[in-house]
């Protein structure tokens, strides 16, 4: 058998007693709080006009203007974070990017300087070097000549001797002549002739060569400085023989 409900309208009878009890009720309450307000030495003054409480309205419309406002004031934010950061950003990679470019201009100048520097003492050392290189000392190919270079070579060597000295006994010997030879003198009939500009026989030659000239009895300078080294040793000076020695 089907099973009789007498829920359902009980439950609805129900309802509409406890809402009247619910309305009573909260009537009541704002009565209660109306005398409860009256300080407690104070005279009340009984009413016969009913408090009514002031009816509370209520929207059953979504509030969606508080959320989009929020939502937009934080897009905003953002907006304005991401901004500043990446001004900051590009302010830190442009000091960043300066200081790289200064560094870099600071090492050139750098370098500049120090090759400046090698080239100054490259050029420096040179330039003393040049300076303390002897300067080789040219001579005339003539009778001049050739005694000049005998008389520094002479000095070199300690070997006494003056330009005056030399002359007069070369133009005595040969006239200047560095290829002259005696044929006829006694040094000649014995097989060794005198020869060149101070007619040295090759004995002599060997015996009072100076070294640094070439080893030939025909050479000027040779042949003068074996004289003068000959005489030197024999007479003092070449400036002492007067006459055949």
């Amino acid at each position: 058998m089907p099973k009789i409900s007498l829920n359902r309208g009980l439950s609805r009878a129900l309802n509409r007693k406890h809402k009247i009890a619910v309305a009573g009720a909260a009537t009541l309450g704002v009565s209660a709080l109306a005398f409860s307000a009256v300080p407690s030495n104070a005279s009340t003054t009984t009413t016969t006009e009913a408090v009514s409480a002031a009816p509370v309205k209520y929207s059953s419309e979504r509030i969606t203007d508080v959320k989009t406002s929020v939502t937009d004031q934080l897009a905003e934010a953002n907006l304005k974070a991401e901004a500043i950061a990446a001004k900051q950003k590009a302010a830190a990679e442009a000091a960043a990017k300066q200081k790289a470019a200064e560094a870099e201009k600071k090492a050139a100048a750098a370098a500049a300087a120090k090759k400046a520097a090698q080239e100054r003492k490259a050029k420096e050392a040179a330039s003393r070097s040049a300076q303390r290189a002897p300067v080789k000392k040219t001579y005339a190919n003539n009778l001049d000549g050739w005694i000049r270079e005998a008389l520094d070579i002479m000095k070199a060597k300690g070997i006494p001797g003056s330009y005056h000295g030399l002359h007069k006994n070369i133009i005595r010997e040969s006239s200047g002549n560095p290829k002259a030879i005696n044929l006829w003198d006694i040094n000649a009939q014995n097989g060794i002739p005198s020869k060149g500009l101070l007619q040295v026989i090759p004995p002599t030659f060997e015996a009072y060569h100076v070294s640094g000239t070439p080893k030939d009895i025909w050479n000027p300078v040779s042949n003068i400085t074996a004289a003068a080294n000959y005489a030197a040793d024999r007479y003092g000076s070449i400036d002492n023989v007067n006459s055949a020695y």
